[in-house]
């Protein structure tokens, strides 16, 4: 199940955030609150859009920062953003992004499970939709739950 990654106090509804830069730092601070990384695991994200672009924008909306395990992964582990207003990370395709997933990794297979479910879960349009208009944690964890 995702919730196995993802749990209640790695989630943040509706944030106000200025760019991609501050929507990575509100997700990566949920990880490192929650112990799943360290200060440096955000840092290494940031620093991954500014240096590699943003080929982390997934879909249109949906963007999965993440960086290198060795940047100071401590756990496999998501945290989930939603943004009040879209910010542009500079994919022309898929901008504006107003849902940030950052995904922390020990090696190069031990998220492949919880990548297939957060696949699952951001093919569903209508469990998107839902997370989307929701500012209820509770109500996205149940949400998640499915999947």
């Amino acid at each position: 199940m995702l919730e196995n990654w993802l749990n209640k106090e790695c989630i943040a509804l509706n944030v106000d955030a200025q760019d991609c830069r501050q929507a990575i730092q509100v997700g990566g601070d949920l990880l490192v609150a929650n112990g799943k990384a360290e200060k440096s695991f955000v840092a290494a994200m940031i620093d991954a859009v500014t240096e590699l672009g943003p080929y982390m924008v997934v879909a249109p909306g949906i963007a999965i920062p993440h960086a290198r395990p060795e940047s100071g992964a401590k756990a496999v582990a998501l945290s989930l953003v939603t943004l009040k207003n879209p910010v542009s990370f500079g994919n022309p395709e898929n901008d504006p992004v107003w849902l940030v997933t950052c995904l922390c990794a020990l090696d190069s297979e031990s998220h492949i499970e919880l990548l297939q479910r957060l696949v699952n879960l951001l093919a569903d349009d209508e469990a998107v939709s839902q997370i989307r208009n929701s500012k209820d944690i509770e109500y996205v964890m149940n949400l998640i739950s499915k999947y």
